[in-house]
């Protein structure tokens, strides 16, 4: 009883630990990421941009994919609800609606946590095995203004950017399903999509990816920097980032569903 009881404190204890370090790895990352290019530290943009390419650019095939079928089951699930209610027209308005504020971000934002979390931990945990972090540290380099910093700001630019492409695809994809399979006409289906459509639905959508980009960034990042045990280490932390980037993010669009409905 005694044993179970420590157990559980060591883990509260290895739990809260881990909070406040990530929390700490996320000041210093605004830190330099806001604060010190005033004060003559600039950023690292072709880092950055390269980072942007590889997480956003690289990522849109995968991104169009899911959120066209997504669109499609969206409209297919909700025309068949509202068949029975002779409302088969509103199937555009409410897949629209549900892309915007929720499936579009959090889809996209699972995409991106099994893709580009792996990635940032995989690629500064191999680093910080073989000693470059040290090196860099050495060299009185920052590894969190070299490193870690550009993988931020290319997330927080590109997740937006693709949830809005996931937006778009995902209503083409419910317009030809609409169209073509249930038999809305055309024109009833996009003036129906255009009356639902509020700028806030889109904007909490942009809202949500913002959250959920910083997410990504520090879990992947952050779980590099506590890799122990050579290339072990580096697979385990690399799945550890993965499950707990997606819990977070799934737990963030909850809160902020909560919120969104609740005050907007």
């Amino acid at each position: 009883m005694g044993s179970e009881a420590a157990g559980s404190d060591s883990r509260i204890v290895f739990f809260l630990r881990h909070i406040t370090s990530i929390s700490y790895f996320f000041h210093e990352t605004m830190k330099w990421a806001l604060v010190k290019p005033f004060k003559g530290k600039p950023l690292r943009f072709g880092a950055a941009v390269a980072q942007m390419e590889e997480v956003g650019v690289k990522s849109v095939p995968i991104v169009a994919l899911v959120s066209f079928v997504i669109g499609i089951i969206l409209v297919l699930q909700t025309a068949y609800q509202l068949e029975k209610f002779g409302a088969i027209n509103y199937a555009a308005s409410l897949a629209a609606v549900a892309l915007t504020r929720e499936m579009a971000p959090l889809l996209t934002a699972i995409v991106l946590a099994g893709r580009v979390s792996a990635a940032f931990t995989a690629e500064l945990g191999t680093m910080l095995v073989t000693e470059e972090i040290m090196a860099l540290e050495v060299m009185a380099i920052s590894p969190i203004s070299y490193l870690v910093v550009p993988r931020f700001i290319a997330m927080i630019i590109m997740l937006p950017c693709l949830t809005v492409l996931a937006d778009a695809i995902g209503m083409i994809g419910g317009y030809f399903v609409g169209t073509l399979a249930i038999g809305i006409r055309s024109t009833l289906y996009i003036q129906n999509t255009i009356d639902s459509l509020l700028v806030k639905d889109i904007l909490s959508g942009l809202v949500k990816s913002v959250v959920f980009a910083a997410i990504i960034a520090m879990v992947g990042c952050y779980m590099a920097f506590v890799v122990r045990g050579g290339a072990e280490g580096v697979g385990k932390s690399t799945m550890i980032s993965v499950v707990t980037s997606l819990i977070s993010i799934i737990l963030a669009d909850c809160l902020f569903t909560a919120i969104f409905y609740l005050f907007l």
